[in-house]
C-alpha cells in the first residue's frame, strides 16, 4: 500500500467507499433516534457522571504493561540520529510527521513514570529538534522536509526528506508541533539543552504560515503538494482539525483571524445527532474525537456552539465513546463476538479490499486501512476492532475503557497484544486462510490480525493513559501560551483558561 493512501480522510469516504459495488452493507448505520430499541441498546451503557481526574488515579496493573510496551514503541523504533518516528513497525515504512509529535510527548510521559532518565528524554528531544530545526524547507518536489513552515506528511527516515509524492499536510504539522509545544513547556529547566529546545522550538512553530494554506477565505486546506498545489478541501465542521485551527489562531507570527472559528463551526447545526439514545456533535471514527484531547483539556472551557447546548468537548467525546460501545452491544451488521466489552472502532489497518464469507457463512465486505466508525450519519464497518480506539477514550470513561481492554486483553491477549502493546487491529469474522490480505495474517481458528503498529495510534494510547493517571499532558499544556491563546481568540472561556495569569 502506498504511504499517500494511509490516511483515511474525510473526504474518501465519499470517493473511496461509495464507489465500491455492494458497500452500502459498510454505510448503512443503524437509526435508533426515538423507539425503546435505543433505550434498551444502551441501558446497560448508560454514562455515570462524568469522572473527576484528580492528581494520581490508579489503573490496574495491565495497564502499567500497556503504558511501557506502549512507550518502547516510539523509544526503540525512532531513529536515534535525528529522531524520526516510523509511520508504522514492523513493516518498513517512512517517518510519519505526526508520530513524530506523539513520540515527543512519549518522550515526557516516559521520564514522569521512570521509563528513562530525564536525561535521556531531553537528548532524544534535543535531536528530534535540531534535526526539525534544520531540515531543508522550499517549493521544490525534491530534497526538502516542508515548505511555508509545513512538513510532508511522510519523510525519509534516514535523510528526512519528503517520501514519495505525499502532500504536505496540515493536520500531521499540527500534530507535530503539538509535541513540540508539550516538549517545550516540560523542558523547562536551565540546563542548556532544555534552552535549546525551547528555542529551537519556537523556530520550527515560529515559520509555519497558517494563512498561506487559507486558500478559499476562512478555512485552512488539508493539505499542498508541488505537483498539484492545495487539496479541494478545507477543515470545516468538527474532526480533528479542530488542533490545526487553534495553533494558526495562537500563532505569534502568522496567525489567522478570529472569523476562522465562526466558519469552522457554522455547520455544527447540522452535526448535532442521537445515535444510540446519545446526542452529541458527530464525527463517526474516534480518532476525529481523541487526537486534539490528546494536548488540549477541554473539560469545563466552552466555546459559543458548547455554550449554546451548555456543554463541552469532553463531554462531547464522553458521549460519542459511549454510543459507540452501545452499537457494539446491538451489533447490528452481526458481525462476530461484538460486545459490552468488545468495540472500539477509528482510523486503523484492515485486512484489504474483499469479498468473502465470514466464519458464519455470510458474504461480507472487508476494508483495507479505512477510517471505520459509527454514527448516525455514516457508519463504516467491516468487522474490525481498533484496541486505540477504546484505549484512547481512557479519561472520558475509564468505567467502560477499563473492562473493555481487560477483558479484550484476557480472551485474545496470545493473538492482538505483543512486543510494543496492543497490535493495531483485529477481526474475528474473517478466518478464511485462502484470501489475498493486504495486511496482517488470519488465524483460522481467531480471525485476522493486523501485523503492525501505527505511531498515530500508538500516540494516544500513551498520551490518554497519562491524562488519566496523572493528567501529565493536559497540566503541562496549561501552561502553552500560544494554546492558550488560540483558544481565547475562538471564544473558549471558564475552567483553567479563567484560573491562569
Amino acid at each position: 500500500m502506498s504511504p499517500i493512501t494511509r490516511r483515511s480522510l474525510l473526504a474518501s469516504y465519499g470517493s473511496s467507499v461509495l464507489g465500491l459495488a455492494g458497500c452500502t452493507d459498510f454505510l448503512r448505520g443503524p437509526i435508533y433516534d426515538s423507539p425503546a430499541a435505543a433505550d434498551e441498546v444502551s441501558r446497560s451503557a448508560s454514562p455515570v457522571d462524568p469522572p473527576v481526574l484528580g492528581p494520581q488515579r490508579e489503573l490496574p496493573p495491565l495497564f502499567d504493561d500497556i503504558e511501557r510496551r506502549t512507550f518502547d514503541f516510539f523509544w526503540a523504533t525512532a531513529n536515534p540520529a535525528n529522531g524520526l518516528v516510523p509511520d508504522r513497525y514492523p513493516s518498513s515504512s517512512p517517518s510519519s510527521v505526526a508520530a513524530i509529535g506523539f513520540g515527543l510527548t512519549a518522550y515526557v510521559i516516559g521520564a514522569d513514570r521512570g521509563f528513562v532518565t530525564r536525561a535521556q528524554a531531553r537528548e532524544r528531544t534535543l535531536k528530534t529538534v535540531r534535526f526539525l530545526r534544520d531540515a531543508p524547507q522550499g517549493p521544490q518536489a525534491r530534497g526538502t522536509a516542508g515548505y511555508k513552515g509545513f512538513f510532508y506528511h511522510f519523510l525519509d527516515m534516514k535523510t528526512g526528506t519528503r517520501d514519495g509524492r505525499c502532500e504536505l499536510s496540515t493536520i500531521d504539522t499540527a500534530l507535530l508541533i503539538a509535541g513540540l509545544l508539550h516538549a517545550q513547556v516540560h523542558f523547562n529547566g536551565p540546563h542548556p539543552d532544555e534552552a535549546e529546545i525551547r528555542a529551537g522550538v519556537d523556530a520550527i512553530y515560529w515559520r509555519v504560515d497558517w494563512s498561506w494554506a487559507q486558500v478559499r477565505r476562512q478555512l485552512i486546506s488539508l493539505s499542498w503538494s508541488p505537483e498539484t498545489g492545495f487539496a479541494p478541501y478545507d477543515w470545516g465542521g468538527y474532526n480533528e482539525a479542530m488542533l490545526v485551527l487553534l495553533l494558526a489562531l495562537g500563532s505569534p507570527t502568522h496567525p489567522v483571524d478570529e472569523s476562522v472559528w465562526d466558519a469552522w463551526t457554522s455547520n455544527y447545526a447540522n452535526k448535532w445527532r442521537r445515535f444510540m439514545g446519545y446526542e452529541y456533535l458527530g464525527f463517526a471514527s474516534l480518532f476525529g474525537h481523541q487526537y486534539s484531547h490528546a494536548w488540549i483539556d477541554f473539560r469545563r472551557i466552552q466555546d459559543a456552539p458548547m455554550r449554546l447546548r451548555d456543554t463541552d468537548y469532553f463531554e462531547n467525546t464522553r458521549r460519542a465513546t459511549y454510543a459507540q460501545r452501545a452499537y457494539a452491544i446491538a451489533n447490528p451488521k452481526g458481525w462476530f463476538e461484538y460486545g459490552a466489552n468488545v468495540w472500539g472502532f477509528t482510523a486503523c489497518d484492515g485486512p484489504g479490499w474483499l469479498h468473502d464469507t465470514d466464519r458464519g457463512g455470510r458474504t461480507r465486505f472487508f476494508l483495507d486501512y479505512r477510517a471505520r466508525g459509527t454514527g448516525q450519519a455514516m457508519t463504516l464497518d467491516d468487522g474490525t476492532i481498533a484496541p486505540t480506539a477504546a484505549l484512547s477514550s481512557l479519561p472520558f470513561a475509564p468505567e467502560i475503557v477499563i473492562p473493555a481492554i481487560t477483558e479484550m486483553h484476557a480472551r485474545y491477549g496470545r493473538f492482538i497484544y505483543s512486543k510494543y502493546g496492543f497490535l493495531d487491529s483485529f477481526n474475528r469474522s474473517l478466518t478464511s486462510t485462502s484470501v489475498r490480505l493486504t495486511d496482517g495474517r488470519v488465524d483460522p481458528g481467531f480471525g485476522w490480525v493486523a501485523s503492525d503498529y501505527l505511531g498515530i495510534d500508538q500516540g494516544p494510547i500513551l498520551a490518554m493513559i497519562g491524562n488519566y493517571r496523572n493528567e501529565i499532558v493536559w497540566d503541562q499544556m496549561h501552561q502553552c501560551l500560544p494554546l492558550r491563546l488560540g483558544l481565547q481568540r475562538a471564544g473558549f472561556r471558564g475552567g483553567w483558561l479563567e484560573k491562569m495569569v
